[in-house]
């Protein structure tokens, strides 16, 4: 039985899996609706848990960007065999443990243009939101607040000519 996982990248490692047609090597952490997020959040539906789980991984593609990169966080949502639950704090987490072929990705979540300055401002926050800087985190969490666009994989062509 497959699972939905949403996988952060950045817009270089977009381009990498693109030409690895697949993404890998596994095993590789995604985040997903888990029975500790279901536990966690009980009242939420299934659309609020997928959504929780799309910003865990919006979140995590934050925290990849470097100066190379684009200032867009990109997901990818993947369809995988093997997920196994972590103990992780952030109950979405989870490991792949087998090579996703392009064949199973979904669609490519990504920033639009008009991210651009809260994305670069979030990044920029990022360490200090780590250590516990309450400022730091408001940046970062207006960040998040911003929804990312939905591509199907037959735009990803498109998409890679942004920049």
């Amino acid at each position: 039985m497959t699972a939905r996982v949403y996988v952060a990248t950045t817009w270089t490692g977009l381009r990498g899996i693109v030409t690895a047609d697949g993404i890998g090597p596994a095993p590789f952490f995604g985040h997903a609706v888990t029975r500790a997020l279901r536990a966690s959040w009980p009242e939420g539906d299934d659309e609020e848990l997928e959504y929780a789980a799309t910003v865990a991984a919006a979140r995590t593609s934050l925290g990849l960007l470097t100066d190379e990169d684009p200032s867009r966080r990109v997901v990818l949502a993947v369809e995988a065999e093997t997920v196994i639950e972590s103990d992780d704090a952030d109950p979405t987490v989870v490991e792949v443990g087998e090579v996703v072929p392009m064949r199973l990705v979904a669609a490519v979540l990504v920033d639009t243009e008009d991210a651009a300055d809260a994305v670069t401002a979030a990044r920029e926050a990022w360490p200090a939101a780590l250590e516990g800087d309450t400022d730091a985190e408001a940046v970062v969490d207006r960040c998040l607040d911003r929804d990312l666009a939905w591509f199907a994989v037959q735009e990803m062509g498109e998409l890679l000519t942004w920049e």
